[in-house]
């Protein structure tokens, strides 16, 4: 970027008769840029903005969201990249923000602003899982037309792995919660969950005998999230620190 000052002198000393190359090694500056100075194609004292890489795929992003608000950005992040998209996760989320693409979700709204609960938990303290549905699902799936995603997520790293199922009842939340833990490396010494029906009796939040044969077979205590308390529940929503978490492998 050249100044004001520069401008004039390169100006000056091009209608002297001077070369682009001569006035380039009197000024210290490449031959483009003077080039494009004496062209007009460049300002002084303005940078020249770089094309935004987002833009492309904004499209692509505001169909993915107003399909699904709830989409989590590493999953859209993730989408894009393999689409062609070069920036950072980082670069990518604050693009989100900045073109506003997540369209407003009244719930998710309604507990912005609410008092949170820090909860700060060890490595390996930890798992919630929790059922994430996917309707339409494709036929290669071989899950049926309706996919369920259980996803659990370490509440101390954040680090998160997901099994698809084609079903919520209670053999499949087993087999699910087995193979995340499995992809997970082991259990951790408790659990979390949401009041699902296979698990507890949602009005009241105690235990059913099956679970509860399950939690003891991993060696494992159970805590179910308070009702309607959505900043109680979810690795982020607790305001825990993040890092790395080791995991107790337990479990067949």
């Amino acid at each position: 970027m050249l100044t004001r000052e520069e401008d004039v002198d390169a100006h000056a000393l091009r209608r002297q008769g001077w070369t682009i190359s001569a006035i380039a090694r009197h000024l210290g500056r490449d031959r483009k840029t003077i080039r494009a100075y004496l062209n007009g194609e460049r300002v002084p004292g303005q940078r020249r903005q770089a094309p935004d890489a987002f833009v492309p795929f904004l499209p692509y992003c505001r169909q993915r969201l107003a399909d699904d608000p709830h989409l989590w950005a590493s999953t859209l992040f993730d989408e894009v990249t393999a689409l062609g998209y070069q920036g950072a996760y980082s670069t990518f989320t604050r693009a989100l923000r900045r073109y506003q693409v997540r369209p407003h979700c009244e719930p998710c709204h309604a507990s912005t602003g609410r008092n949170v609960a820090v909860i700060a938990l060890p490595p390996g303290e930890e798992i919630q899982s929790d059922w994430l549905e996917l309707p339409d699902a494709p036929e290669g799936w071989g899950v049926g037309e309706h996919a369920h995603l259980l996803v659990g997520a370490l509440a101390h790293s954040g680090r998160w792995r997901a099994v698809l199922s084609e079903s919520e009842d209670f053999p499949h939340l087993i087999q699910a919660l087995d193979e995340v833990m499995r992809k997970l490396g082991g259990t951790t010494r408790r659990w979390r969950f949401d009041r699902m029906a296979t698990v507890c009796y949602p009005s009241s939040g105690q235990m059913t005998a099956a679970f509860a044969a399950v939690a003891k077979y991993y060696g494992a205590g159970v805590d179910i999230c308070p009702p309607r308390r959505g900043n109680r529940k979810g690795v982020g929503g607790e305001g825990q620190p993040l890092g790395r978490a080791t995991l107790v492998a337990h479990g067949p």
